[in-house]
């Protein structure tokens, strides 16, 4: 999610939990490698479109890095159901019926492992057009940081959304999470004072997520 970023801060970025609770200053407004994601330098390192046999790696890659990202931040019992095999369902099922000829699931590999992941589409804000792109989800594995591998990961995405005709960028991410906000500003994103505050769990506990976006449009 860059003055390579990734170096220091590649980290998960997700939104995926349900019960948004929006207020009113909000803008009128988420794959199969029996590998373990490779550690120290990347020899042939890249980024690709993922494919349907992806799935059961990007689960695995996304459980540990949800876990190491929300571990003190979520409930345990809901850190608990950050399983691969459930996220490889869901990325199964999208990667083969996506939600829209817009959403793009892109993978990060290191050699033939995958090591991380970012999923782009079409912003469901309230204060979205045509044109506005989201980065519905991005991580990189927690043993595969510092390579390269986030900035290699929203750079695709950059490409990718404009490709599919996107003008903007959007990503929610939570509001303490200050090294993912130096990871994206530091790659051109900005804060534009939209946040909301989502339930996650039962006892009705809340974390805040902000907005942070940038211009697609070409000099």
């Amino acid at each position: 999610m860059t003055n390579d970023p990734s170096v220091a801060h590649d980290h998960a970025l997700h939104h995926d939990h349900d019960h948004d609770h929006d207020h009113d200053h909000d803008p009128p407004a988420a794959p199969d490698d029996q590998h373990s994601p490779a550690t120290g330098p990347v020899a042939d390192a890249s980024a690709r479109i993922a494919r349907p046999n992806d799935a059961a790696a990007v689960g695995r890659v996304q459980a540990a890095v949800w876990r190491a990202a929300y571990g003190e931040v979520l409930p345990q019992e809901v850190v608990d159901q950050f399983e691969p095999a459930s996220f490889a369902r869901i990325w199964r099922d999208s990667l083969k019926n996506p939600p829209s000829p817009r959403h793009v699931l892109l993978v990060a590999c290191a050699g033939e492992q995958i090591v991380g992941f970012v999923a782009v589409g079409p912003s469901t804000d309230r204060d979205a057009t045509e044109t506005s792109g989201e980065v519905l989800a991005l991580g990189v594995h927690p043993e595969a940081l510092r390579s390269g591998h986030g900035s290699r990961l929203l750079n695709a995405a950059v490409d990718t959304l404009r490709g599919k005709g996107f003008s903007s960028m959007a990503v929610w991410l939570l509001a303490r999470d200050e090294q993912a906000r130096a990871f994206l500003t530091a790659a051109g994103l900005s804060p534009d004072s939209a946040y909301r505050d989502r339930v996650i769990d039962a006892d009705g506990t809340i974390v805040r997520e902000v907005r942070l976006t940038a211009d697609l449009a070409r000099e």
